[in-house]
């Protein structure tokens, strides 16, 4: 078997100068040494490093004298504060790739930019460009996650270095639609895009990749996942120590790439053990294999057939001198009431070898582990690609749910729906599709996001409501919140904003006048802006407008009784009708000059006023008190005269002092 190597492969220059700085600190030793955190993500590198002094801390806390070395991801910089005023000695490692995108994130935010950075939010690399920004820095990890944000003004993108380039640019491309302005800082290790483009190229080419790298290391992961890509058969390992001999039956050429914090001395013992391996095998080899009783080897994972389930264990047919026994604690992630709610006899499932022979030389099987071994993969993958995956919530546990997807998972209830869910019970059972948002394989941690989907498919419909809206059309909706200034109203996967002006045809307070959360109504689209995202909504629309029959409702000459509701410097605004004001000019409040309006009238007051012209186009109505005064003073001096010549008719005698008391009502 021929074994290829990729070209670029092993240390980047990031992690050789952090090794070499930390080699040269070690010869000039001068008290404790420390590393925050993994110096490189290989933990044979580390345990060597231990060996000569360097000892990895998770915090600052504890430490206060001696050298701390900043790893080549690079931290926060109120961590080197601390290291500061703890008096400690910094050598500061950090990659210059890293340091030129804390720099540049530090940068847009001082400048007034959002700052996005496309990565692994969980990752030390990414936590320390975040804290650069000032901790306004938001993390996308996929396009989806672009897709689910809002619009912003000025938009400016770093990347994390280790980030695939084709990741960087297609979230890039979601966000060139997201903003107003876009500033693109490309901040991938060059480094990084030759070695992954390097292990694609070798990958097309061979029948099956081998990644070596740390099980943590977040672009040794990217690197497999890269080779499986092309179809590949690729295999993740960290020692010579994890190559299986099956993986090389008929293999005529291997490939062979490895990871960023990977050393060459383990490059060259795993390409030493798959030239052995690759010797081994053959067709006359793989045909005894296959007739022969299996060999089996403790982290193996082989087939076998359910024979036999008991209520402690569950034997399993793989071919082995024995069947071998999974104990029930090892049939599921979760609590189980009997083997049987996992597994049938006749089953053919995949199991992991514990152990090829115990201390009683039974052979002790795993389904757990074959099942997170095989998940772990595609969890990997749907991690990168933003694919969702689909499980099933088997409990409800403290701040969220544990989901079983092959693995056990984590779904925090502020990422269970785009809103607050008060009862989680109502899941217990339930199959759903959520997105794998971060993992951390060395302790066995996945984390998903249910809301993720939720808001992607929420920024779908919402697009498409927004291309099939017209203006002027008029559409149902259901109020979903209530503002100072107006509602917010759900016209079907979109809100749009019916502002208070909007709402009647008259003056409205507070919109809790008009509408109520849940009520569900006919509004109009008024405006659409689509590259904001805004929609304006009219409710007075969709009504009747009062002041369409105004001159028929109120010739002119008309007296109408109506309610003061505004007083001004030249006169008062009466309401006729809820929607239908008109004005008394002060020339026309009363027969006598008025120095103010509030001398004659007060808001709330019901008074008559008659009706002097009326303009519907302009939505103008004149009114006058003084008119309706003149015409019942002169009615009643009719009414006077009226009586004084009915009493001069009948006695034939009227005095002065009679008229004059009619006419003053005496």
């Amino acid at each position: 078997m021929e074994v290829i190597v990729a070209n670029k492969a092993g240390f980047c220059f990031g992690v050789k100068r952090a090794i070499d700085l930390a080699e040269e600190i070690v010869r000039d030793r001068d008290g404790p040494i420390y590393s925050l955190g993994p110096l490189i993500h290989n933990p044979q590198v580390v345990d060597k490093l231990a060996q000569k002094g360097i000892n990895a801390i998770d915090e600052l806390s504890e430490q206060h004298e001696g050298t701390i070395i900043i790893r080549s991801h690079g931290v926060e910089p109120r961590v080197l504060d601390e290291a500061t005023q703890k008096g400690l000695k910094i050598i500061n490692a950090t990659c210059p790739f890293v340091s030129r995108a804390q720099q540049l994130a530090k940068d847009l935010q001082d400048d007034g930019w959002q700052v996005i950075v496309v990565g692994d939010k969980n990752h030390p690399e990414v936590r320390g460009i975040v804290g650069w920004a000032n901790g306004q820095a938001i993390v996308i990890q996929n396009p989806a996650e672009a897709k689910a944000m809002g619009f912003m003004p000025k938009v400016g993108v770093v990347a994390q270095t280790t980030q695939p380039l084709s990741n960087f640019q297609q979230v890039v491309d979601v966000l060139k639609k997201k903003s107003g302005q876009l500033k693109i800082c490309n901040t991938i290790c060059h480094a990084t895009g030759e070695r992954q483009q390097a292990a694609l190229e070798l990958a097309r080419k061979v029948d099956v990749m081998v990644v070596v790298g740390g099980a943590n290391s977040a672009n040794t992961g990217k690197l497999a996942n890269l080779c499986r890509s092309t179809g590949t058969p690729t295999y993740q390992v960290e020692t010579a120590a994890e190559l299986r001999s099956k993986w090389f039956i008929d293999v005529a050429r291997a490939g062979l790439t490895a990871g960023a914090s990977t050393p060459d001395w383990i490059i060259e013992e795993v390409e030493k053990r798959m030239h052995e391996l690759g010797e081994m095998n053959g067709a006359e080899e793989g045909m005894k294999e296959a007739v022969e009783v299996k060999s089996l080897h403790n982290g193996e994972i082989v087939k076998g057939v359910v024979v036999q389930i008991n209520p402690d264990e569950v034997l399993v047919d793989v071919g082995a001198k024995s069947e071998g026994f999974i104990p029930t604690r090892e049939l599921s992630n979760f609590d189980i009431n009997s083997p049987e709610d996992v597994v049938k006899v006749g089953d053919e499932i995949e199991v992991f070898v514990i152990n090829a022979e115990d201390n009683e030389g039974r052979l002790k099987l795993s389904k757990t582990r074959a099942d997170a071994e095989k998940a772990w993969g595609k969890l990997e993958q749907a991690l990168e690609s933003g694919e969702q995956v689909q499980g099933t919530v088997k409990e409800v546990v403290k701040g969220g749910l544990l989901v079983d997807i092959g693995v056990r998972a984590f779904l925090p209830a502020s990422l269970v729906e785009r809103g607050y869910v008060e009862d989680l019970s109502k899941y217990v059972g339930q199959t759903i599709n959520a997105q794998v948002i971060e993992i951390n394989r060395g302790r066995r941690k996945v984390v998903l996001s249910r809301k993720a989907l939720l808001e992607a498919e929420y920024a779908r419909l919402r697009a498409e409501a927004l291309e099939n809206l017209q203006e002027g059309s008029v559409v149902d909706g259901v109020v979903r919140r209530i503002t100072n200034f107006g509602a917010f109203v759900d016209i079907g996967g979109i809100d749009g904003l019916l502002h208070v002006s909007e709402m009647a045809w008259y003056r409205v307070n507070h919109p809790s006048e008009i509408v109520q959360v849940g009520d569900e109504i006919k509004v109009m689209v008024l405006k659409v802006d689509r590259e904001k995202e805004k929609i304006s909504l009219g409710l007075k629309q969709v009504l009747a407008n009062p002041w369409d029959d105004v001159d028929e409702k109120y010739p002119v000459g008309s007296v109408i009784e109506a309610k003061v509701v505004r007083l001004a410097p030249f006169g008062a605004f009466v309401q006729l009708e809820p929607g239908v004001e008109g004005l008394v000019h002060i020339s026309h409040l009363a027969d006598h000059h008025v120095e103010k309006p509030e001398d004659v009238v007060s808001e709330g007051e019901t008074v008559n006023v008659k009706v002097l012209s009326v303009s519907r186009d302009e939505k103008r109505i004149r009114l006058s008190i003084k008119e309706v005064a003149k015409k019942e003073k002169k009615e009643k001096e009719e009414k006077t005269y009226q009586n004084y010549e009915v009493k001069n008719q009948n006695s034939g005698e009227v005095t002065i002092g009679d008229l004059v008391g009619d006419l003053f009502n005496k």
